[in-house]
């Protein structure tokens, strides 16, 4: 079957895959796979196809914002893909979560406008419970620090306006900001399938902390290599479980 959006076909992908919005990205973390592939690059959206320590595993771009990610994690999911993790950017609401270093997300606070067409506004954006685990376990294994729980996604990049309320998400426990972990959780609950997503942060999402926005930096790049490193281990961990479980 061909995914008309996506232009791949179901039978050349992976029950497993790591997504990313920048299709340059993409194609870094494909060079860390053996015999890695490039199938297709429509609009943002750029697949490979490898493997990590024995897994197969696909590599795919989805851009930025909401709604055209949904479009990459609907086709991923009819593709067959059963496990995704989302490796992205975010920014911090804390002095103590800093940039370069590492988030893993346990949910998503939706204040994007995609989930709310898909689902009632009390739905929760969730990840799954053993993606966690396995990304957790990966990252805090390497040297940085790691942090685990709730994140928001948001639509807007830059202020209008309107206000974005970073100060009561900050005050109700949430870590930082990004623009697609909500659809991700959101579709795959729907759709059957299970995601995680891990996030390096670039800057600070709180304007009492903010700075010049700069994503250039070393320790973000090093921040970005430890979460890539991370979602691939946890891949294969989650595979592992997946065969012994047969």
């Amino acid at each position: 079957m061909l995914l008309p959006i996506l232009q791949i076909h179901s039978e050349d992908m992976p029950p497993y895959a790591v997504v990313c919005g920048d299709p340059f990205r993409a194609e870094k973390i494909a060079g860390k796979l053996t015999g890695a592939r490039e199938l297709a690059f429509s609009r943002e959206y750029r697949t490979f196809v490898g493997e990590y320590e024995g897994v197969p595993i696909a590599v795919v771009s989805h851009g930025v914002g909401c709604p055209g990610a949904a479009v990459c994690f609907e086709e991923l999911i009819r593709a067959g893909v059963t496990t995704l993790i989302r490796v992205g950017t975010a920014g911090s609401y804390t002095a103590d979560v800093p940039a370069g270093s590492l988030v893993v997300s346990t949910a998503a606070i939706r204040t994007d406008g995609l989930t709310r067409q898909l689902v009632p506004d009390g739905f929760p954006a969730v990840a799954d419970h053993e993606v966690t685990h396995a990304l957790y376990s990966a990252a805090t294994a390497m040297q940085g620090v790691v942090r685990k729980g709730m994140t928001v996604t948001v639509d807007a990049f830059f202020n209008g306006v309107e206000e974005i309320q970073h100060k009561k998400f900050k005050q109700a426990g949430a870590l930082g900001a990004e623009m697609e972990i909500a659809a991700l959780f959101v579709i795959s609950s729907l759709r059957g399938a299970r995601a995680g997503a891990i996030v390096a942060i670039d800057g600070f999402a709180d304007q009492d902390l903010a700075a010049e926005y700069d994503p250039h930096t070393n320790v973000v790049s090093d921040a970005v290599e430890r979460e890539m490193e991370a979602a691939l281990k946890a891949m294969v961990s989650l595979a592992q479980k997946d065969t012994e479980a047969l």
